[in-house]
């Protein structure tokens, strides 16, 4: 089942984030907020951009059988993703970046800690909605291609490097050391394959439940930009620099979709 190819594909995303962390071995100084902002806005634009037209869409065209109906499964899919990173957001304590209040069950646990499980959190999704796509293809769905599914690995990666930055370097400024800082850049990571994998065995076992997945994991993605990257691009000072970056990683993972799709 997971080929070489496949494999491939499910370790790009990781690799996006442990590139990125990997910064803290170079970069000296703490990112910038304008760089924050522009990095955040970015990696929003490339997410919603994969739940259009990497999930969404192919969810709706494997409906098509349901006529005029052949959006509710992309709506049931999309609404249970978005209950699932609720319910995970409101019980596993975490610490977004740039904010002093913990979310979650109350914990003794490290802020440090807390600033990693939110970022793995923000990865769940991602790695869910890679392995549901390599799922489709593998099961030879028409409407997801090999070159669909390296796009999304590839966006994903993308929008992943200077998230593995982000989480890295904050880390190194709390004072944890490099290679401490960039270890936990890479744990953070590594649910991604991780979560690729068990949804494509899960996926073997539910075929008739695609439209279902795919549109679970653009579900789950969603509310993270909407939860947690869009805040974070648009607190003060006010700056128009995330919109802009926005519209630049959405035009990107667009492009690669249609390309390689």
């Amino acid at each position: 089942m997971f080929s070489t190819e496949v494999i491939a594909g499910l370790m790009i995303p990781f690799l996006g984030t442990s590139l990125g962390s990997a910064c803290v071995f170079f970069m000296e100084k703490e990112l910038s907020v304008t760089v924050q902002k522009s990095l955040t806005g970015f990696a929003s634009g490339v997410m919603v951009a994969a739940s259009i037209w990497s999930l969404i869409i192919p969810a709706m065209e494997q409906s098509r059988g349901m006529g005029k109906l052949s959006f509710m499964p992309a709506a049931v899919g999309f609404w249970t993703g978005i209950l699932f990173l609720l319910a995970l957001d409101s019980f596993v304590p975490h610490l977004h970046l740039n904010s002093d209040s913990a979310e979650g069950v109350k914990s003794r646990l490290k802020r440090t800690t807390m600033m990693v499980l939110a970022v793995t959190l923000h990865n769940l999704p991602e790695g869910m909605a890679v392995g549901v796509v390599y799922a489709g293809y593998l099961q030879g769905n028409t409407s997801i291609t090999a070159g669909g599914a390296l796009a999304l690995a590839l966006g994903i990666a993308i929008q992943n490097f200077p998230e593995g930055a982000i989480i890295s370097m904050p880390l190194h400024a709390e004072g944890k050391s490099r290679w401490k800082a960039f270890g936990d850049g890479v744990l953070s990571g590594a649910v991604e394959p991780l979560g690729a994998a068990l949804t494509i065995l899960a996926s073997s076992l539910i075929i008739p439940a695609m439209p279902y997945l795919l549109s679970f994991a653009a579900g789950a993605m969603m509310y993270v930009v909407v939860e947690e990257l869009i805040p974070e691009m648009s607190y003060e000072p006010h700056t128009n620099i995330g919109v802009v970056m926005f519209a630049v990683g959405f035009t990107l993972m667009m492009a690669l979709d249609v390309a390689l799709g």
